[in-house]
């Protein structure tokens, strides 16, 4: 039985053993079983993380309370995570409601701005023993609230002198990757900057690197979707094999949420269309928690190389 942990050694067991731990944006109890039955399953250590529009649809009290019995019950290391938090203030709530594990988001600042922003939050932060995620470089796309029309790559150079002011433990970067379900244009063929993750790991080394916007948009999911009276079209993501090598490498935190959303979605709608007389919402909610963590699984096995690791 094991109480919600923080990632500051799961993280770095992940960049000795080249693997990457998953970190899946949950907002309600369904989703976070699923989660936590895979991590179970695959014997995986799992990030469950919310944004702040997660604790305005469901009050942190509940998912603090959902997450605290799901790690007892996977038991495996389990942290949960603030995702994209604004300022030092939110941080300091979600710390309070009993988060783990906390990212200041400060990469739409200015430079300097973003450093002290960071470096506050890493004071108050390890005081409690609470790991903090710091990011550099701009993602395209759009994600609970959040959009950047342009990608901006991450300066190694510049990540290490931030990682050395700031006290972060783990460093999300741009490489290639974009927030939500149409990461590149049509056309454009997906690409990772292996050579910047590369640089980074080289002056950085056993600092744990973060991808965000790294769902792979299951296009089987993007079919059942549209079978059934959906409209998702041109939707792409990154390619497994791309995410299986970061993993290799020294990306030991891979951000899903896109993914999460297409599975259930899918599974629902597929209930609900060979089931129209069906009102009992355990039955079509289940199903599509069933479904999502034979995703996550899929993903802990074959493309984050974490399962088996507890």
């Amino acid at each position: 039985m094991r109480a919600l942990v923080n990632t500051k050694n799961m993280l770095l067991h992940a960049y000795d053993h080249h693997y990457a731990v998953g970190a899946f944006n949950v907002n309600n109890m369904e989703v976070i079983q699923g989660v936590a039955k895979a991590a179970k399953e695959q014997r995986s250590p799992v990030i469950l993380q919310a944004s702040s529009f997660t604790g305005q649809y469901a009050d942190l009290g509940y998912i603090v309370g959902i997450a605290e019995n799901a790690a007892r019950l996977a038991d495996v290391p389990v942290a949960l995570h603030l995702d994209h938090g604004e300022d030092l203030e939110t941080c300091k709530e979600f710390i309070q409601a009993g988060f783990t594990s906390v990212m200041i988001d400060g990469s739409h600042l200015p430079y300097e701005e973003n450093v002290a922003l960071t470096r506050s939050v890493c004071e108050y932060a390890h005081r409690y023993d609470i790991t903090v995620e710091g990011e550099l470089g701009t993602l395209a796309g759009v994600e609970d609230g959040r959009s950047a029309e342009q990608s901006l790559y991450t300066d190694p150079e510049q990540a290490r002198d931030f990682a050395e002011r700031t006290g972060v433990d783990s460093l999300a970067i741009a490489i290639g990757t974009s927030h939500g379900a149409y990461k590149f244009k049509p056309g454009q063929k997906p690409m990772l900057r292996f050579d910047i993750l590369e640089q980074v790991s080289r002056l950085m080394p056993r600092l744990p690197i973060v991808l965000h916007g790294a769902s792979s948009v299951n296009q089987e999911d993007i079919a059942e979707i549209n079978a059934m009276g959906g409209d998702i079209s041109g939707a792409i993501g990154i390619p497994e094999e791309m995410l299986a090598q970061a993993s290799r490498l020294a990306v030991c935190k891979i951000n899903v949420d896109t993914d999460l959303r297409l599975a259930m979605t899918g599974a629902i709608r597929k209930y609900l269309h060979e089931a129209p007389e069906q009102i009992d919402y355990r039955k079509y909610i289940g199903a599509g928690r069933d479904h999502l963590a034979e995703r996550v699984s899929h993903k802990m096995k074959n493309v984050f190389l974490s399962a088996e690791r507890y």
